[in-house]
This record gives structure tokens, C-alpha cells and sequence, in this order.
């Protein structure tokens, strides 16, 4: 099936975002698309997507055929499908400095999420380090944590891990520092204990910064203003475009868009 998006919509983009990203055993792409695990109501599932003019097409295996509507409702908060995405373009586009480059590509999504506390764990997780690396911790962690799919598909064979097994698992599979050990151990306390994933509720946790939450205001939470202006891609961008002062101050002409301006200044880097 094909899930339809609001025009402009650089499904591509997106995607290729998602597959720089990869978790061993929990993401693979495969043939042109990308596929996750899902964790569903009544069982797993996988998802495969690929890129269509107008949308998204979406080849969907379950467990149990019942958890089709939260599946599909998972994948369109992943594609970030409900964007306003014809006003996102005007405002940006409209801007002098990213003008430009929202006109070549518009309709970059923000990624979202299929799982909020997930998303929290690979925040924290790719905390100052490449991605990379971010991937080795995190499939470090499916691997010692992650539920088995009852029906692999290619490399996709678990779901990522809850908060509750994260919280569970032996120091030796956290291989880090020591301080980001006890933020992972902190959140998956948290989560497992029942804190929602609430940007202003993770600051209280050791180990959790502005950029992080902001982050996860952004992808996990769908924030479209929640900006990073300590990140190191925004920075480089607006270097590269010219711009020398803090990025909050040319920043404020993006509100109320400015976690999409985000993805644009991160799109001039690649």
C-alpha cells in the first residue's frame, strides 16, 4: 500500500536519513528500501518502505493482522506524514539565507519515531560520538536485550529492547563511559518506572542536556520549533552559509518551523 503525504514531500530524504542511522538487528536496508521491527499490541512486525512521487509505499508482516492500523499509524509518525508541509515550505522558502536550499529540496520531514523511549535511548546514546559508534552500542544492546521476531526478515530479527530489559542488562554490554552508562541506567529506570517522554521531565535525569532533549522534542515528541543550537551540524551549516553568530539569533526568523530548518541546514552538509 501506499501512504499518501501533503505535497512537497522528499520521502527520499527522509529515508536516506533513517538508513544512515541503522540498528543492527532492528533496522537493515535492503534493495533499495528500509526496514524495522515494530513493536505492536498483539505481537512484532516489520516494516519495508521505499520512496513513491507522493507518499510512501509500505509492505507491512505482523504477527497478528489486528495490529495493521497501529502499525500504519507507527510508520506515519516515522515519515512525519502529518506535516503542514505546503506552509513549512512557504515560511522556509521565503527565508533569505535557507530560501535557497528549501526551494531545491522542500518537503524535508522531520524523522520521527515508531517507539518514544527508544528514541531516547539513541539520543543518549549517540551523544558526542560518530554514528557509527552509535549503532555498535545500540546493537550491542538488541543483542544482549532484544526480543526475537518470531519471522525474521533479512537482517531485521528483533525489536529493540524496553526500557525494563535495558535497565537489566550487565555492565558488560554498556561498554562506555562511565557517565553515560549511569545516564542509560537513569532513563531506562525512568521509563521502565513510568516517566513519559517529556523533554522538561528527562533534564532532571544525569546526563541529559539541552541538546538531547531538544532532540527528542523534536523526533520523539513532533515539536516542529524545537531547535539544537549547540549541535555541531547546525553549527558547520550556518558556517558554511556565512553565518558567524550564535544560531538562536537567525533562528528566530524560523519559528514556529524551526526543527525543520534543522533538517534543511543538516541537508546542505551531505
Amino acid at each position: 500500500m501506499i501512504l499518501a503525504a501533503r505535497a512537497p514531500f522528499a520521502g527520499a530524504a527522509l529515508l536516506a536519513y533513517l538508513a544512515a542511522r541503522v540498528i543492527p538487528g532492528v533496522e537493515e536496508v535492503a534493495d533499495g528500501a528500509y526496514r524495522r521491527s515494530l513493536r505492536l499490541a498483539r505481537g512484532f512486525g516489520v516494516a519495508e518502505l521505499s520512496p513513491e512521487r507522493d507518499g510512501m509505499r509500505v509492505s507491512l508482516r505482523l504477527d497478528d493482522p489486528r495490529d495493521e492500523q497501529e502499525a500504519l499509524a507507527q510508520v506515519g509518525a516515522l515519515l512525519d506524514l502529518d506535516a503542514d508541509a505546503p506552509a513549512i515550505a512557504a515560511h522556509l522558502g521565503a527565508d533569505a539565507l535557507l530560501g535557497p536550499h528549501v526551494r531545491r529540496e522542500p518537503g524535508r520531514r522531520v524523522p520521527g519515531t515508531v517507539d518514544g523511549p527508544e528514541l531516547c535511548f539513541r539520543a543518549v546514546l549517540g551523544q558526542q560520538i560518530s554514528l557509527a559508534a552509535a549503532a555498535t552500542h545500540a546493537g550491542r544492546l538488541v543483542a544482549a536485550a532484544g526480543e526475537p521476531l518470531r519471522e525474521p526478515r533479512g537482517g531485521v530479527t528483533h525489536v529493540f529492547p524496553s526500557p525494563a530489559a535495558i535497565a537489566a542488562v550487565p555492565d558488560a554490554v554498556l561498554a562506555m563511559p562511565a557517565s553515560r552508562r549511569r545516564t542509560i541506567r537513569a532513563l531506562a529506570s525512568a521509563l521502565a518506572g513510568g516517566t513519559p517522554v517529556a523533554p522538561e521531565r528527562l533534564l532532571e535525569l544525569p546526563g541529559i542536556g539541552p541538546w538531547t532533549a531538544a532532540y527528542i522534542a523534536m523526533r520523539a515528541v513532533h515539536d516542529p520549533d524545537a531547535f539544537l543550537p549547540t549541535d555541531l551540524g547546525v553549527r558547520h551549516a550556518l558556517a558554511r552559509l556565512g553565518v558567524s553568530q550564535d544560531p538562536r539569533v537567525p533562528a528566530e526568523r524560523w519559528r514556529p518551523y524551526r526543527a525543520y530548518a534543522v533538517l534543511h541546514l543538516w541537508g546542505t552538509l551531505a
